[in-house]
Parts: C-alpha cells; sequence; structure tokens
C-alpha cells in the first residue's frame, strides 16, 4: 500500500478544492435559478464581439425580452488571447486559441460583420464600413484595443519568426513564429531583449511571462549559460502593483535576469540587430539576438474620432471617457464602455472583463427598468503570472493594489505553485468559455 506524505496530501486536496471551485465559478450562473425577463422594445448595439461583447450579449438575451441585440464585429474568428503566451513558449498548438465568432452567440442576436466606422453620440447612431446606419437606444464600447505596431521605427510584423525576432500579442500566427525565433535562441544563446511599452496595455503580465518561459526553457535545455537576459521596463517598476513588483524583481535576481529600468523600445534594425531604446541618460541602442517587441496599445480609431476618450489623460491612447465603478460613460449616459478600451485605472485582462460584464448588463437593465444600478466593478484583474513551466503565481488585485485572492487558503497569490499553472493552462479556458456563454 502507497502511503502519502502529509504534504502530498495536502497538495491533493488544495488541488480537489480548487477543481470544485473552478466549476462552481464556471457553471454557478447556471444554478441559479433563472431571472424574470424584463419586457423591453430596447435597441442596443454592442461594438466588438469579443471576450466582452459576446458575454454581455449573451448574458442579456436571457434578462430582456424584445429587445433589438446587436453585434458589430468584422472579425470572422474569436481568439483566446490568454493562450498566446503558451503557443509562444511551445506549449500549446495555435489553433489552441483560434474559434469562430459565430460559434459562441445566441440566437436573437444579429451580427454585422463589418467594422464600426463613426459614432455619434448626439444622434445616438453608428455608421459601419459597408455603409449601414443603425440607431441604438443603448450602446456598448467593447472594440478592444489596437496594436500601433507602426510606432516601433523599422519594424513590422512580416518579421515576426525571423532574425529573432517575436511578437506574441500580434495574433496565433504571429505568437507561433515568436516560438520559433525563441527556440533559436534558446539553442544558441546570446543577448535577449524583452520589451514592454509606455502606453496601457492588456495583461501587463504577459511580457514578464514569455520572459520567464524563455528564460526556464533555455535551463532545461541547458543553454541558460550562454544567454545575457535582460527585462526593459517601461517605468521605475516591474509590475503595476508594488508588492508584487518586488517579488518579480526578487525572481529576477535568483534567475539572473537583469531589469533595465524606464527603457522604452522606439527602433529596430533587423539588420545589424540593434534596438533602440529612449532612456533617462536620453536614446540607448542595444544589440540583440532575440528580441520580444509588444508595441503601443490604443484605442480604435473609431473610439478616438467619437469625442467619447477621457480629454484630460491617456489623449495619445484614447481610452474611453467612463466612471470606473459602473463603466458608463461620464457624459453620455446611454453609453458604456467594457473591457480593453474603457479608460480606468486597471483591467485589461479576460478576467476583468468577467467581472465588468455584470455590471454593463445591471446598468443597461436599470437605465431599462427605472432603477438604481445595484452592480459596480472594483478594478478587479487577475495575472496567472507564470514564472516557469508548471510553476505560477496566482495575482489578483484591484483598484487600491490590494491582493484579493479568490482561493484564500489554498492559493497564496505570491508564492510559485503548480495549483496556479493548472489554474492558467488547463481551468483558465474553462472558466473564459463559459463567461462567453455568459455563465461566469
Amino acid at each position: 500500500m502507497t502511503t502519502q506524505t502529509p504534504k502530498t496530501a495536502a497538495t491533493r486536496r488544495q488541488f480537489l478544492t480548487l477543481a470544485a471551485g473552478g466549476a462552481a465559478l464556471a457553471t454557478g450562473a447556471q444554478l441559479r435559478p433563472a431571472q424574470a425577463q424584463t419586457e423591453t422594445r430596447a435597441r442596443i448595439v454592442i461594438i466588438g464581439a469579443g471576450a466582452g461583447g459576446t458575454a454581455l450579449a449573451n448574458r442579456l438575451v436571457r434578462r430582456l425580452d424584445g429587445a433589438a441585440i446587436t453585434l458589430i464585429d468584422p472579425r470572422k474568428e474569436h481568439l483566446y488571447q490568454p493562450g498566446l503566451s503558451l503557443v509562444a513558449a511551445g506549449l500549446k498548438p495555435q489553433d489552441y486559441v483560434v474559434s469562430q465568432t459565430t460559434d459562441w452567440l445566441p440566437r436573437g442576436v444579429t451580427l454585422i460583420q463589418e467594422a464600426a466606422a463613426a459614432i455619434d453620440p448626439e444622434a445616438r447612431t453608428v455608421s459601419t464600413a459597408g455603409g449601414q446606419t443603425l440607431e441604438y437606444d443603448f450602446l456598448v464600447l467593447a472594440p478592444g484595443l489596437i496594436l500601433d505596431h507602426d510606432a516601433i521605427q523599422g519594424f513590422s510584423l512580416d518579421m515576426v519568426g525571423k532574425d529573432g525576432i517575436g511578437a506574441l500579442y500580434a495574433g496565433p500566427q504571429y505568437a507561433a513564429a515568436t516560438w520559433q525565433a525563441a527556440q533559436g535562441f534558446i539553442e544558441k544563446g546570446g543577448v535577449g531583449l524583452f520589451t514592454r511599452p509606455a502606453t496601457e496595455m492588456k495583461c501587463a503580465g504577459a511580457p514578464l511571462k514569455h520572459t520567464f518561459l524563455i528564460e526556464d526553457l533555455a535551463r532545461e535545455a541547458g543553454t541558460r549559460g550562454r544567454m545575457d537576459i535582460s527585462y526593459m521596463a517601461n517605468n521605475d517598476s516591474l509590475f503595476g502593483v508594488p508588492i508584487v513588483s518586488e517579488k518579480v524583481r526578487m525572481l529576477f535576481g535568483d534567475r539572473g535576469i537583469a531589469p533595465c529600468y524606464s527603457h522604452v523600445l522606439t527602433a529596430i534594425d533587423p539588420g545589424r540587430k540593434v534596438a533602440t531604446f529612449t532612456s533617462p541618460e536620453g536614446p540607448v541602442e542595444r544589440d540583440y539576438d532575440y528580441i520580444h517587441v509588444i508595441p503601443p496599445q490604443r484605442a480604435p480609431e473609431v473610439i478616438r474620432q467619437s469625442g467619447l476618450s477621457w480629454a484630460d489623460k491617456w489623449t495619445d491612447q484614447g481610452w474611453v471617457e467612463c466612471d470606473k465603478a459602473t463603466l458608463r460613460h461620464l457624459r453620455y449616459d446611454t453609453i458604456w464602455a467594457l473591457g480593453d478600451v474603457a479608460g480606468v485605472p486597471k483591467g485589461k485582462t479576460a478576467a476583468s472583463v468577467k467581472w465588468q460584464v455584470p455590471v454593463v448588463e445591471d446598468g443597461i437593465l436599470a437605465a431599462i427598468e427605472g432603477r438604481e444600478v445595484r452592480e459596480s466593478y472594483n478594478g478587479y484583474t487577475s495575472c496567472p503570472m507564470i514564472t516557469r513551466v508548471g510553476r505560477a503565481m496566482l495575482v489578483e488585485f484591484d483598484y487600491n493594489n490590494n491582493l484579493v485572492p479568490s482561493f484564500p487558503g489554498v492559493i497564496a497569490p505570491l508564492e510559485e505553485l503548480w495549483i496556479s499553472w493548472l489554474m492558467k493552462e488547463v481551468a483558465l479556458k474553462a472558466t473564459y468559455n463559459a463567461m462567453l456563454r455568459g455563465r461566469a
């Protein structure tokens, strides 16, 4: 008979507890009694059929009887973006992150597969690239964000996967190509530069994850000793939450990763394999054998040209002006922002979307029913910070940088745990899919 050590038994008990919690998280909405539908003839337009727009549409269909709900999005494919970092480290295939937009949409919702071209908040209309004009009673802005690769002089996406250049954010094919470039670096060694833009960005932990994973894979391959790895931080911190930043700094020290503070990539010369950064001392050139490029990120042009962005902050990025608790626009009370495009201090992750969607849903229902709102968003963001293959820290925090763990006593947020790795590698996608269906 096999005897479990106390440590092994406790670890398995923790995993079973986590699995039960994850199952409840993914299916909890199904277990609650169905809520009565509200009758309405409201015209609701949602710009964007990504995580936020799709999840909201599914929830609204179940809550409203008679509403005309329209989604506007030209993308035929839906991307599970949290999986891109796994693809870029060779841990998942490219198709792991790809599904069809229509796979997730409920009956009773109209999808217009065109880009939104203009928004007139005074006339309450949205125009599409194909020439359609839609009137709305309520508008939700959930178009995601734009990766401004053109802001990096000398860089273009056709470089990814060649000559030691990676860019996992750009999409599944580029994440797969990034792994090709990273493999060459792992095999040969040399100088690796891992960048982070100065703008707000989706999942600010992703640059760190890629750095940690490539470093760990090099150790496994026995080539780490031939590498010089630097993380180019955009400011004087490694992460926006001070206690997490300090933990990352300590891990970098243990792993021999050099942080270069306030170094922002501005140009790349692939022929010479030289990257140029701004720094407190002025422009700095750095040689590289592998460089991971994450460009500045901004709201889509249709948002920036609509007059709906903040006028006094993030002026170079164009995030939507909205109340950080209700996500309702501050000047137009028929408009809400959701997901990456929302101009709030935190919240550009899929986990944030999960908590934001019920807030926007409640705001629209409150407006239809003539009542006060009941839900609010506290800035919840989650980052499963992968630190090596098979280990991660499940970092969850709010607007005030308070750590808000979902599994207290099971997952210590600042410890490298295999359970946290399983949350990222196994459980997260199931929860994400349940969210898309409006059930998490």
